[in-house]
């Protein structure tokens, strides 16, 4: 199985000026655990996962106040949808990551989590 088998095409992207509350409230709105964020000033794109906005409110940071470009992660590897789910599992792994961004011609196409990839295996081991 393919990444572009098991990512979500449907991609929350915030801009960098975003509260966590707003970035909160629209991924629990999407049910999504990642947020794209496009920095349209140069900055291209990162990730706010739940768990940096986790640990801002475990640390005291007030979430109407503190935004999404100073609690994400900048230095994201990206995927290829035709990587194999095994790639980017071992990628998620040695990175210590949930989430990928998945890249086509420089595009977000989609995101892939952990938890996509074992759904992926799951119905894999089920149909075989």
């Amino acid at each position: 199985m393919r990444v572009s088998d098991g990512m979500s095409a449907l991609v929350l992207i915030i801009g960098p000026g975003h509260t966590l509350r707003q970035a909160a409230r629209l991924m629990a709105g999407r049910g999504c655990g990642a947020a794209v964020v496009l920095d349209t000033d140069g900055a291209g794109y990162g990730i706010l996962t739940e768990r940096d906005v986790l640990l801002a409110l475990a640390a005291g940071k007030d979430p109407d106040v503190e935004i999404a470009a100073d609690h994400l992660t900048r230095d994201l590897v990206f995927a290829d949808p035709e990587w194999s789910l095994d790639t980017a599992a071992d990628a998620m792994l040695r990175g210590g990551f949930r989430h990928l961004v998945v890249t086509e011609g420089g595009i977000v196409a989609g995101v892939l989590s952990m938890r996509d990839v074992v759904r992926c295996w799951n119905q894999q081991r089920v149909s075989a």
